[in-house]
Formats: structure tokens, sequence, C-alpha cells
């Protein structure tokens, strides 16, 4: 059986991994877990820095990488599970993540296996989304297996019967993945879409996107539009704000709408109940943060009614599929067919590429997936309060002191002058200058987006900071960055 391989083909050193117990660690790591243990249903809690329990004069940086060197053995046998290549320092997951030895490993065999026994892959995965499903909070038929992001994210709005005139909430930060379905969608079905042009920096609660949503849906409603679903990024892909998903779904719970989130990031880096959570839909990205192989991403389909979403299950139809149901969806608790399989099933699929993916799950699941959010996150507040030290806050486009707002993408103005923000070559040469002229060979990325009362777009940094990193790794980043950014003003 498929499972049976992907289990022979794992030799993670579990001895090690045995120290993603946290009750083995430090009660200071401990107490700081707890603070960051927030996840997107959690209760409001204070900001970040309160995990550090400061009561000394230490500055917030210092105190945060205090906390990333308490565990760095731990993580140093994490980062040995990688073959990335060391002459560089890759901090651009967002784009692309690497598979893992163990998932390489069952790619080659399985690849090898399908070439001898002339194997087809005419099935719907069942027993590999069973594997993975339960780490995501949903039962196997809620969780597909998509090609990637805006694969499911085309699964998602084109399989809505929409109607002339419904209207798509949605915001001026969203990724390609997610507009190019609903502008074909506004094409075919004559719907319309409304966008929120989005606050950045760290002047930002997640009440403020809460209301953002809340008022634009109750003014479009009181002109006599038919609001039909909402679309947001979390987190949006240029600038690392998390939009808060609870939040947001308590909105859509009060106006009885869709709910479809572009969670490219989400699958790797947060660990989400998706089923507690109630969106209807969630498309995430296999080969970013969760480092399976590309060509595979992970799509929540909600499939029964739960106290998270009490809605009636929209009305959706497959679109890329070799199986099909007539059938109305369930009214209750209990799923009538497997939705699933509907967007998993087209023809022949590649199936070592899945079997990887869930070798990749896998391990993450063995090293706790609450503790790579976590040390995630801890690098990403470490990042950023050592962006505040060299630029100052004002520089950051990405929030950092509401829990409930932050995750592992950073996005900054490093130029010295902040009109260059501005300047799309500038931009440019900084990202390939950052790589080619320092020893670490810094890999990033710029991203382009609108800012509010700005004259045009800005370019901002945009860092990704995952298990593969440490403190160092953030200080040597910070150092060439403040110095190239003197180097070009």
């Amino acid at each position: 059986m498929q499972e049976q391989h992907i289990a022979a083909a794992r030799t993670p050193d579990l001895n090690a991994l045995a120290a993603a117990d946290t009750t083995r660690w430090p009660s200071k790591r401990r107490d700081f877990l707890r603070m960051l243990g927030y996840g997107a249903g959690a209760a409001t809690m204070g900001p970040m820095l309160m995990a550090c329990g400061s009561s000394n004069s230490a500055t917030p940086a210092a105190e945060l990488r205090a906390q990333l060197v308490a565990n760095e053995a731990f993580w140093t046998n994490v980062q040995n599970m990688f073959t990335l290549d060391p002459a560089r320092t890759f901090l651009n997951i967002g784009t692309a993540g690497s598979m893992p030895k163990v998932a390489l490993d069952l790619f080659d065999t399985e690849n090898r296996k399908k070439a001898r026994e002339s194997g087809n892959g005419y099935s719907d995965h069942n027993a590999l989304r069973a594997l993975v499903a339960p780490a995501f909070g949903v039962d196997t038929d809620e969780l597909a297996f998509s090609a990637n992001t805006s694969s499911g994210m085309c699964h998602a709005i084109l399989g809505i019967p929409w109607q002339r005139g419904d209207v798509v909430v949605t915001t001026n930060h969203e990724h390609g993945g997610g507009n190019t379905p609903l502008n074909i969608a506004v094409d075919r079905y004559g719907i319309e879409v409304s966008r929120i042009e989005m606050p950045v920096g760290n002047n930002q609660t997640a009440a403020t996107y809460q209301n953002l949503f809340d008022e634009r849906i109750r003014t479009l409603k009181a002109a006599g539009k038919n609001v039909r679903a909402v679309m947001w990024s979390s987190p949006t892909y240029v600038t690392g704000t998390l939009l808060p998903i609870a939040e947001i779904m308590e909105v859509v719970k009060t106006h009885g709408l869709i709910s479809i989130v572009d969670g490219a990031h989400l699958p790797g880096m947060m660990h989400y109940d998706y089923g507690a959570l109630g969106m209807d839909f969630m498309s995430g990205a296999g080969h970013k943060w969760q480092c399976g192989p590309g060509s595979t991403g992970i799509l929540i389909i909600r499939n029964k009614i739960r106290a998270s979403n009490p809605l009636p299950l929209p009305k959706w139809y497959p679109v890329h599929t070799s199986t099909y149901s007539t059938r109305e969806r369930t009214t209750n608790g209990t799923a009538t067919y497997d939705i699933a399989a509907s967007v998993t099933s087209c023809g022949s699929t590649h199936t070592p590429l899945f079997q990887s993916l869930v070798s990749a799950c896998q391990l993450w699941d063995e090293i706790g997936r609450k503790n790579i959010e976590t040390y995630d996150l801890t690098l990403s507040a470490y990042l950023k309060e050592k962006i505040v030290e060299r630029w100052g806050v004002d520089a950051l486009y990405s929030p950092k002191d509401d829990p409930k707002l932050v995750c592992a993408l950073t996005s900054f103005n490093v130029f010295r002058n902040k009109d260059d923000a501005m300047n799309s070559a500038k931009a440019t040469q900084f990202v390939s200058r950052l790589q080619a002229e320092y020893p670490q060979g810094l890999v990033i990325r710029n991203a382009s987006f609108p800012v509010i009362g700005a004259a045009s777009n800005h370019y901002a940094m945009r860092i990704s900071t995952h298990l593969w990193h440490d403190a160092n790794d953030i200080d040597a980043l910070v150092d060439a960055m403040w110095d190239l950014s003197g180097k070009m003003a």
C-alpha cells in the first residue's frame, strides 16, 4: 500500500525529534511557547514581545535571540535533514521550499518503481489524504490534493455557480492565483469585485481588518448589492500580514457568506485546525513551507456542518475532475460523499508527487507543527526587531505586535531614502546584489503593492524565515542589508 511505502522510507533521527516534547524544554522556553502558542481561533493575547517575560533592560531583539539559541542544537538537527546548498542562505521559501531528504529519497524510489512497473495514477489518493487530513483538523473527504495554490483557487472560485450581480469582497493585496479566477468569473458570469484598500505597517490590529470587511459588506448591502462571498489572503503574499481568519470568519457568518481563503503560505508554516476555523475553502501550497514537491497543493473544502460554521454548504461543482456526484451535499455533520476526491482525481496523476508530499507532512507531524510554527514566528519576530533597531518601526510593512497578524513573512522598506521604495529598478538591483556581493549568498525577493496615499506602488524586501534558519542567519542578513542600503543610498 502507498502508506506503507512512505512509512518504510522515513528515516529521521527520532531521538533528536523527541526533543520536540516541550515538557523537556527549560521553563523559560515553555513560558515563551505558551505566549506564542496562539492560533487563528485563540483568545487575544498581548504583544509578542511579552513572550520574552522581560523584567530587565535587555532589548527585545536580544531576548528573542536568547530564545532561539536555547534550542539551537535541536534545530541544527532538523536543518541537517535538508540538502540545501551551504554556499547560499535561502530566505525565499514563500516562493519555493526544499524537499527534506526523506521525501527526496521516497520520490526517487517511487519514480523508479513507477517506471519499472509501468504504473498508472488513476486514483483519488484516499489513503494518502487520510494520512494528512488529521493534522489539518479535517476529515479525508475535506482535504484534496491540488497542483498548487493557484489551481486550488481556480477549483474553489470557478466551481461556484455565480449569478450576474453577485459581489465578492476582497482586498487590493491579492495574488494572481486568486485574482485570475475572479477575473474569469467577472467576464463569464458578470460578478462584481469590491476591493478593500489594505493598510500596512505595525499600527493595525486584528480588529482593524475585521472592521474593514464588515463595514465594506454593510455599505454594499445598504446600496442594494448582493454580496455573496469574501475572498482574502492569510497571509498576504506582499506584506506578510496574516489577515485574521477567525475574526473575518465572524463577519462571514454574520452576513451569511461564502468564505474563500488564499492560504498559500499556511501549510507547513502555521499549525491551524481548519475544521475549527470553518472556512468553505482554503487553498495552500504543498511546495512552499510544507516542502513537498513542485506541482502539489492542499485544498480544504468544507463538507459538513460544524459548530464552527453552521451556514449551509455552498453549492459547488467540480471543474477539473474524473469524479462527479449529482447528489446535494449534507445539511448536518455527516458528509454525503467525498467532495475532495473530485478535486484530487483527474485522469492519471503522478502518484510519487503526492506520496512525497505526504512524507514531508509526516516529518512535520513528527517534529511538531506547533513547534515549527513557534520557531518560524520567533525567527520572524527577531528579524523584525533587528529591522526596527536599524531602520525604525516605520520601515515595516508587516505587523509585529499583534499576535493575530504575524507570520513568518517579513516585508520592509530597506532604503535609507524612503522614496526609493517606489523605485522598481533599485529594488531589483538590491535583491541581485545581496546574493552576489555577500559571502552568505542571501536569497530574498521584492514584492510590489499599493500603499494608501502613495503616488505609486512600493517595492518591499520580502524575507521568509523557516526551520532551516537560525539567529546567526538573521544577524548576517540584517548586517548585509544595512551595508548594502548604505552603499545604495
